[in-house]
């Protein structure tokens, strides 16, 4: 299966995605994680990318496409994968069906906008390893430490009031018409946000058939 997860930013798509890539065992490709990876490491396509995550701001559609292509030519990739946080734009959209990249499914998880700013500024992540957190949702078995590496867990700049409210703006003018366009090719698949992330699961599978 390959999956697209839409929805605001702290919807739980990189939560529900690391379940569902359990479940069909195919590989969940973030470009949040991959982006971060090249910022910590001071490439030059991280130094590029992280003024525009730092200001709430999408980055460019040549940067993203580029890492995604790579990526989606590995070996662990031929049976199926989720991609988490691409495409944000019709343009990229468009771009990836001209590359031949294809989408059985684009889940779209919906969460209220003063949902998302209240969970965001709970979230915890690990700069070590990228595993996240959330002090209610998720928390982590020790307060402030990683359960993968051990490492201590930071709160990002983007998971700020500010920068959030910035980026639910720049969600809803640049990636919510994506809705739209999987729609009309019969791909759009909605779940409206539960209680729990197992609820949630349970939400997405059935809609999902899995």
């Amino acid at each position: 299966m390959k999956l697209i997860l839409l929805g605001a930013p702290g919807a739980g798509k990189g939560t529900q995605a690391d379940i569902l890539s359990k479940l069909l065992n195919i590989p969940t490709i973030s470009t949040g994680n991959i982006l971060r990876a090249a910022m910590k490491n001071g490439t030059p396509v991280g130094l590029e990318a992280k003024a525009y995550v730092e200001a709430g701001q999408l980055v460019p559609d040549a940067v993203i496409i580029g890492i995604i292509r790579e990526r989606l030519a590995e070996a662990d990739c031929a049976n199926g994968y989720i991609l988490d946080g691409v495409p944000r734009t019709i343009p990229q959209a468009e771009a990836m069906e001209e590359l031949g990249i294809a989408v059985d499914v684009a889940l779209s998880i919906e969460v209220d906008d003063e949902v998302i700013v209240e969970r965001m500024s709970g979230r915890r992540t690990c700069p070590a390893c990228g595993s996240t957190f959330h002090v209610v949702n998720n928390p982590p078995k020790t307060e402030g430490v990683c359960d993968s590496c051990g490492s201590a867990l930071t709160i990002r700049k983007d998971d700020a009031p500010e920068t959030v409210k910035a980026r639910l703006a720049t969600y809803h003018k640049e990636t919510e018409p994506l809705k739209a366009f999987y729609d009309a090719r019969g791909k759009l698949v909605t779940v409206e946000n539960q209680p729990t992330i197992e609820a949630t699961t349970e939400v997405i599978r059935a809609s999902l058939g899995i």
